[in-house]
């Protein structure tokens, strides 16, 4: 599903923060990532979605390599994406719109959409919120309404990045609960040890800007 050649990316302050990284991930792996602060955790998954182009190396998703923002696009149909900060998923007047985005933009009609929006919420447990406005939501409510947005998706792999940030223990064991029932496959950027060693079968550390099991 994911393979990544090579991979390497230096920071804006000249730090090589990836160096010839190599990386791969089958279907229905459920895989952690972690590492100090600034080792190129969250670049890594952003080089994955397209969202940062890589210094050098080659990203290969479901088979077919991707270069071009038209070639990632396909890809993210394909991938559902949870950001390190909810404010950078969440741009819709309500919630119930936020999490119809996704859908809507595969092609869902309305009412499909609308459908597809209360069954997330309602596996997620949140409901009550779906006409909240987003911008008055607590900081975990938004966090699980960003992991709302993702699901909305069907993905064939989630990839999350510190989803537990901003959740009360009680929350982020549900968020567990629902990422063992409902997600194919995971790819987990985790600070929480706990939440990591329970959520994934294999663990990966970046350091020195490759990845070591």
């Amino acid at each position: 599903m994911i393979v990544l050649k090579k991979i390497s990316h230096t920071f804006p302050s000249g730090i090589r923060v990836l160096d010839e990284l190599d990386f791969s991930m089958g279907e229905g792996e459920r895989i952690g990532i972690t590492g100090d602060n600034g080792s190129g955790k969250t670049t890594l998954l952003h080089i994955i979605m397209g969202l940062i182009k890589p210094d050098s190396g080659r990203v290969v998703l479901f088979g077919e390599r991707r270069k071009t923002e038209e070639d990632f696009r396909g890809a993210r149909s394909r991938m559902g994406f949870v950001f390190q900060d909810a404010e950078d998923q969440l741009f819709c007047p309500t919630v119930a719109e936020d999490v119809a985005f996704g859908p809507r933009n595969l092609g869902y009609t309305a009412p499909e959409a609308l459908e597809i929006v209360q069954d997330t919420l309602e596996m997620l447990e949140i409901a009550h919120l779906e006409r909240r406005v987003t911008y008055q939501l607590s900081a975990g409510e938004k966090r699980l309404v960003g992991i709302a947005t993702a699901l909305a998706m069907k993905p064939e792999v989630l990839v999350l990045d510190e989803p537990t940030a901003g959740l009360t223990e009680k929350a982020a064991k549900k968020v567990r609960k629902i990422l063992k029932q409902h997600v194919p496959a995971l790819l987990l950027v985790c600070h929480d040890g706990k939440f990591l060693s329970k959520s994934v079968d294999r663990i990966w550390k970046v350091e020195n800007g490759k990845l070591r099991e």
